[in-house]
């Protein structure tokens, strides 16, 4: 990617030069350096704003998740009831899959704590989708049978790893903010970096 940025830079640089038809008389480009610490910059800021979105997915996941993990404790709830929030898991689980895929495409040029961000939440995430799309599949072929260990185990893994990946997101996005703080502070006091 960084490569092709670099070639579009170079081709477009020989039009604007040829466009002008003096290197004097248009202003000088930024340099590939500056280029590349923007784009750095906008995607660490994408990043960010992907785990944001990601946290209130996690959310609006959390209660229909939890609901899924009291379903294995309790066998009185129709498969009807169990096929509802399954389908709703399934789409927070997709919805967050998106950003997940997204982060994952711009993981390259984040900063360390956003890619640790990213491998951990996509992690809970795989979780989630794998038990959901299993506990899916289990009753669609046994409606009757809701109270078998396999079938519960997935529902209480949906529960715990919804969980976990809200407490993940949640520090990382504190640890971000944090950082800023810390960062307007030492702006504040003329301290540097």
């Amino acid at each position: 990617m960084r490569l092709n940025l670099k070639r579009m830079l170079i081709v477009l640089a020989a039009f604007a030069f040829v466009g002008t038809g003096s290197v004097f008389a248009s202003p000088p480009d930024p340099s590939p350096g500056a280029l590349e610490t923007d784009n750095f910059a906008y995607l660490s800021e994408r990043a960010t704003m992907l785990l944001t979105e990601i946290k209130t997915q996690t959310a609006e996941l959390g209660p229909d998740a939890d609901t899924l993990g009291t379903f294995a404790r309790n066998p009185h709830f129709s498969w009807q009831s169990h096929a509802f929030y399954l389908d709703r898991v399934k789409s927070h689980i997709n919805a967050i899959g998106e950003k997940t895929a997204e982060l994952q495409q711009i993981r390259y040029a984040v900063l360390p704590w956003q890619e640790q961000a990213i491998t951990e939440v996509t992690f809970h995430a795989a979780q989630v989708a794998a038990s959901a799309q299993a506990a899916i599949v289990y009753l669609n072929e046994n409606q009757g049978r809701r109270f078998v260990p396999e079938y519960r185990d997935h529902l209480t893994t949906i529960a715990d790893s919804s969980e976990d990946m809200k407490q993940a997101v949640d520090r990382f996005l504190d640890y971000e903010k944090t950082q800023q703080k810390l960062q307007d502070l030492q702006n504040g006091l003329d301290l540097g970096g």
